[in-house]
C-alpha cells in the first residue's frame, strides 16, 4: 500500500485549517441591501433617462400630430379676420396680433418649439400647472393668471426638468437671442430669450405682468419659463425671460425663427 505523498497531507491540513465561513444574519442582510441598492439604481436610471426618452418621443409625436391637425383645419376653413381680444389696445399694430381667450383647465391650446433644443423638440401646452393631469404627463403648463401668447403682459409657463419627459431639461442651454416659439391655431408667436434668474420657490413676482415689477402696468409682451434648479431637486427655480419679437399667421407658414437658425 502506497503512503500518501507529503503534498497531499499538507493540502488536507490546509483545508481543515481554513473552514468555509458560515453565513450570518449580518452577511445575509448586507447582500439583501446590496441587491436592493442595485435594483433602486436601475429603477432610477430607467425613470430618469430611459423613461424620459420614451415620454419625450411620445410628446414630440403628439405635438406634431396636433400641428398637422391645425394645418388641415386651416386648409379646410376659409380664412377670417380674428376678433380683437379684450386685452388688445385699439391701434392697428395690436389688431394684427390675435390673442386666444381664456382656456379650460388642462385644455391644450398651443405647442412650444425651441430650435436651440433640437429640430424635433416640441411639446404641447395646456392651461394650468397642476402635476397629475398636466406636468406629470409631459406637457408644458401655462400659468392661468398670466397673459395668453401675443397679449400685452407676461405669458408664463412651467415644466419638469427631469421625469415625465423633462421638457425643460435643456432650459439652461438658452443663448441670448434664441427663439422661443408658441404655435396656436392662429399662427406662431416668436419670443426672444434675454436672461436667466435663480429664485426661491416663494418668489412669485416673476409671474407679474412686468416680471418682478410690483404695481407696474403691463407695458410690453413678455414670456417667462420656470422650472426646478438644481436639476434633480426643488431648492430653487430657474427662470428664463424673453420678449416678444413677431407674430406669423398660420396662412404664412412656419416663421423664419423656426427655419433660419437658433439665434436672432
Amino acid at each position: 500500500m502506497t503512503d500518501s505523498s507529503p503534498t497531499e497531507h499538507q493540502t488536507r491540513r490546509t483545508r481543515r485549517s481554513h473552514p468555509r465561513p458560515r453565513a450570518t444574519v449580518a452577511s445575509v442582510l448586507g447582500e439583501i441591501l446590496l441587491t436592493l441598492g442595485v435594483v433602486v439604481l436601475l429603477y432610477v436610471s430607467w425613470h430618469t433617462w430611459i423613461g424620459d426618452a420614451i415620454v419625450q418621443s411620445e410628446q414630440h409625436a403628439a405635438a406634431q400630430a396636433l400641428a398637422d391637425q391645425w394645418a388641415t383645419e386651416a386648409e379646410e376653413t376659409p380664412e377670417a379676420s380674428p376678433a380683437p381680444s379684450p386685452t388688445q389696445q385699439p391701434d392697428s399694430a395690436e389688431e394684427a396680433i390675435p390673442v386666444l381667450g381664456d382656456q379650460k383647465h388642462a385644455e391644450v391650446f398651443g405647442i412650444m418649439k425651441v430650435p436651440r433644443f433640437g429640430e424635433d423638440w416640441q411639446f404641447k401646452i395646456a392651461s394650468g400647472v397642476t402635476r397629475p393631469d398636466i406636468m406629470d404627463r409631459g406637457e408644458i403648463g401655462h400659468y392661468p393668471d398670466t397673459a395668453m401668447p401675443g397679449a400685452v403682459g407676461n405669458t408664463a409657463y412651467a415644466a419638469h426638468r427631469w421625469t415625465s419627459g423633462a421638457p425643460f431639461d435643456p432650459i439652461d442651454k438658452l443663448v441670448v437671442g434664441d427663439a422661443i416659439v408658441i404655435q396656436t391655431k392662429a399662427g406662431w408667436y416668436t419670443y426672444r430669450f434675454r436672461s436667466f434668474e435663480y429664485v426661491q420657490p416663494s418668489q412669485v413676482q416673476v409671474l407679474l405682468p412686468v416680471p418682478n415689477q410690483e404695481g407696474v402696468a403691463a407695458n410690453g409682451r413678455y414670456l417667462t419659463l420656470t422650472s426646478c434648479a438644481p436639476k434633480l431637486n426643488s431648492l430653487e427655480r430657474i427662470i428664463a425671460y424673453a420678449v416678444f419679437d413677431e407674430f406669423t399667421p398660420a396662412s404664412d407658414g412656419p416663421p423664419a425663427s423656426l427655419t433660419g437658425g437658433v439665434g436672432a
